[in-house]
């Protein structure tokens, strides 16, 4: 058994070679006060260390504890009430108390059942809501600190909710516990696992779920919306808001524009009509009669080649 004056370090040895909620969520100090009495009753000796051996295993190593502490993130801090919730009490309880290791097997395992029970009805997967052709992140982030020799690996399982980790196929693996897709696709909907490992134990796993709305389906929404909206009682669409109907267009027009325009409309009249005048004055059309002042004194010769040039 560890002296006195080294208690805390040998707790820290004990719980720096693995780690898991219980050391997480639990201070050591309360640690400590908990297993100060801790009585070997075959020996009827107090060991500390034999004590922390017994949460290790109750908690540390526990299938059960650690896979009902797989929560959706977020609920992490909730796992570390309902912890707490079963712990705190007995530290009070036994604190500077001695007690058989049988009363601690009994109590601690009856803690670890009800932090099952409870942690068990807490989400498990974090869903997370995306546009098509958006980007999509995902961290793999917990509330204690982890160790040095992490390895993330990110699984994927297509279009399905699951927590069935056969289901999953590993997508990547370093230590980056940011995962990214900077363009999301439909294909990428479905379930995504986070397991952290230290050494070949898993310590963390996280599950996510991406559901990705179809960008075609949003816009085509939009689109509706509006032409909604446009639409008047009569079932005529409004005009747009710079242009008005023709008939308006004279309506805007000031005096002073209306009478430049009739102006112009009169001289192009004009202009018609005299062009018109002169053009059945010279062409040799049938019909048309010529001036006979003006033939008379014209000798007849130069009539004739007129009336053969225009004929």
């Amino acid at each position: 058994m560890c002296p006195s004056t080294l208690q805390l370090v040998c707790v820290s040895l004990l719980f720096g070679t693995s780690l898991s909620c219980y050391q997480c969520f639990i201070d050591t100090q309360e640690s400590l006060r908990l297993c100060w009495g801790h009585i070997l009753t075959k020996h009827n000796i107090r060991n500390v260390d034999a004590c922390f051996r017994k949460l290790g295993r109750i908690f540390d190593s526990n299938e059960r504890v650690i896979e009902a502490s797989r929560v959706g993130r977020g609920y992490d801090k909730r796992l570390k009430e309902l912890l707490e919730a079963e712990i705190l009490p007995m530290v009070e309880e036994f604190d500077l108390k001695l007690n058989d290791d049988t009363v601690y097997e009994e109590r601690l395992q009856a803690a670890a059942d009800n932090f099952i029970a409870a942690a068990s009805k807490l989400p498990r997967v974090k869903e997370i809501n995306v546009m098509e052709n958006s980007r999509s992140r995902m961290r793999c982030d917990v509330p204690f600190h982890l160790p040095n020799d992490i390895q993330v690996i990110w699984r994927f399982a297509e279009e399905v909710r699951t927590q069935q980790v056969d289901q999953f196929k590993e997508v990547t693996a370093g230590v980056d516990r940011l995962y990214s897709i900077p363009s999301t696709n439909l294909y990428h909907q479905g379930s995504y696992l986070c397991e952290i490992y230290s050494g070949r134990r898993s310590i963390v796993r996280l599950y996510f779920f991406i559901a990705v709305t179809p960008q075609v389906v949003s816009g085509h929404t939009d689109l509706q919306e509006i032409f909604d909206l446009s639409l008047l009682p009569g079932g005529r669409l409004l005009p747009a808001p710079d242009v008005l109907p023709p008939h308006h267009l004279l309506l805007s027009l000031s005096p002073l524009h209306m009478a430049c325009l009739t102006a112009l409309l009169l001289l192009l009249f004009l202009s018609l009509g005299v062009g018109l005048k002169m053009a059945c004055q010279y062409t040799g059309i049938r019909g048309v009669t010529y001036n006979t002042t003006a033939s008379a004194s014209v000798p007849q010769s130069q009539l004739t080649d007129v009336t053969w040039l225009y004929d």
